[in-house]
């Protein structure tokens, strides 16, 4: 009977930052500020290359795609902790962390797929500027995302598969703001050892090729930037791919550190300032960063806000 009763357990408690309420109320208001531009922004750019014919391109293409992605990725997470933040309600239910455990895992995946292929892009842009038209087409972008979307799913299916295996008994406080993986896992009390396994091997297919791809793309694309002669062009060519550079280094070395650094108590805290640079802080520069300050972005923005000026 005390197997039993330790067994059952329905709500897992989300200990957060574990902050005094003044600084709950400060948080709040900086994650809600964050959530709101974040929103805006990626919507911005979703609306503008759905709508403007000048941004029927490939890499705008791209870019609207990982907005929605943002948006999805986002939500996931920080509307439950405004809602934490407010309520001080710390409690989850089992099958509410799960269900956000895996859009967390399934929009993170299609994002180090979906940064992989935009690198690609910017190689035949860069490096194959004669060729771009015939071997990044709208067809070919098209399967791009559409396989980053599919390889992320079927990765996604296979955790949820071995979470779902797990009973939870005993303990049920996760020292985290949101439900990761390897908090959760620490929770079960049934042998771990597969899933932990299986969670290292896909981890590692899901970041180490896209990563060594990135990065490979990117040196064809330096190399090729300082044999421009002009020193205009290579300026131009190299502000189209240094802010994908930024958020790729950003986004992979703040994922990797906290998934190879140890967990102790003392690198729990650090895990969650770092994981808050690759779960909210990244959606919220992505569309500032590779659209907003884009200036075929920018007069498109104006040409749709005078169309809507001209209507009101």
């Amino acid at each position: 009977m005390e197997m039993r009763n330790e067994t059952i357990i329905t709500e897992f408690i989300l200990l957060g930052f574990g902050v005094v309420q003044e600084l709950q109320i400060l948080l709040f208001v900086a994650f809600l500020t964050i959530y709101i531009l974040t929103l805006i922004g990626n919507v911005i750019i979703v609306t503008l290359v759905a709508t403007d014919q000048r941004l029927h391109t490939p890499m705008y293409f791209f870019l609207g795609n990982l907005s929605c992605l943002e948006i999805c990725y986002s939500s996931t997470i920080l509307p439950r902790m405004l809602a934490r933040l407010v309520t001080d309600d710390k409690h989850i239910s089992v099958n509410d962390c799960i269900m956000q455990l895996w859009g967390f895992c399934f929009f993170v995946t299609a994002e180090c797929y979906l940064l992989a292929a935009m690198s690609y892009d910017r190689y035949l842009a860069v490096c194959k500027p004669l060729h771009y038209s015939t071997l990044m087409n709208y067809k070919v972008s098209l399967q791009l995302i559409t396989g980053s979307w599919i390889c992320s799913f079927v990765i996604d299916i296979i955790l949820l598969f071995l979470i779902l295996q797990l009973s939870f008994c005993g303990h049920n406080a996760i020292e985290h703001f949101f439900c990761d993986f390897i908090p959760v896992i620490n929770l079960a009390c049934n042998n771990t050892y597969l899933v932990k396994l299986v969670l290292a091997v896909l981890a590692f297919i899901s970041t180490v090729p896209q990563l060594t791809f990135t990065m490979a793309s990117y040196a064809y694309i330096v190399i090729a930037i300082l044999r421009i002669p002009s020193t205009t062009g290579r300026k131009k060519a190299f502000s189209t791919c240094s802010s994908h550079l930024i958020v790729v280094t950003i986004f992979y070395t703040t994922i990797i550190t906290v998934y190879v650094l140890p967990d102790t108590d003392y690198l729990r805290q650090l895990n969650k300032v770092l994981s808050v640079f690759y779960t909210i802080l990244t959606p919220l520069v992505n569309p500032f960063i590779y659209s907003l300050r884009n200036k075929e972005v920018r007069e498109a923005l104006r040409r749709t806000v005078g169309k809507c000026a001209a209507y009101i």
